[in-house]
């Protein structure tokens, strides 16, 4: 099969513009909920809601237009940066806006013979195996919480949260045997043989 012809510049620019180029998230507006305000200043962007504020920096390239409650992002320039920070754009400024009505939140457990989490005050105490007690901050606008062998992790900035839970989780990893350590809720551990069972096996 032959190659295929390779597009000039006026044609690239076209396509980024009009045709394949355009990106599947990045062209979905976005519907604002009525307890929500949006307020553009600039390259700066602010987003109120029930749970708080968020503000985020518009990225190069990005235009970005309210109407009649809905919040649409397309390209105000044909460098190429722009089509990547497109979607970007789009799917921050939905987050933002998920996060100031409803919050996001991640869920660890903790499995393991005398494991337990404890809160002092707004700082988490973990309990897991080693010889001291290990003690961690909430990031800024992060709530941690515990409820039995479970910690809750909430807050309006979706990253702010999954960096939390990671941190924690990156204290004690869930070991491949017996599967003890700090797990998110509904994680498969891929379990390995212990050395007796699988001394055993090859045996028979």
């Amino acid at each position: 099969m032959e190659n295929q012809p390779k597009k000039k510049k006026s044609e690239e620019k076209h396509y980024l513009k009009f045709g394949k180029y355009m990106s599947k998230i990045g062209k979905k507006p976005i519907n604002i909920p009525k307890e929500v305000k949006i307020k553009i200043e600039g390259q700066i962007i602010n987003i109120e809601g029930p749970k708080g504020i968020l503000i985020l920096n518009l990225l190069p390239g990005i235009k970005i237009e309210i109407k009649e409650d809905v919040l649409s992002v397309s390209i105000a320039s044909d460098i190429e940066q722009a089509r990547i920070n497109w979607g970007t754009m789009r799917s921050l400024l939905f987050n933002a806006v998920e996060g100031v009505t409803k919050g996001f939140s991640k869920v660890l457990e903790i499995e393991g013979v005398g494991y337990k989490a404890i809160m002092e005050g707004e700082k988490l105490v973990l309990s897991i195996g080693f010889s001291h007690p290990v003690k961690i901050d909430p990031l800024e606008g992060v709530k941690i919480s515990t409820d039995k062998n479970q910690i809750i992790i909430t807050g309006i900035n979706k990253e702010k949260v999954g960096e939390m839970a990671a941190k924690i989780r990156a204290v004690k990893k869930p070991e491949p045997y017996k599967g003890k350590g700090i797990r998110y809720q509904g994680e498969v551990i891929r379990r390995k043989a212990g050395k007796k069972a699988a001394a055993t096996a090859t045996t028979k």
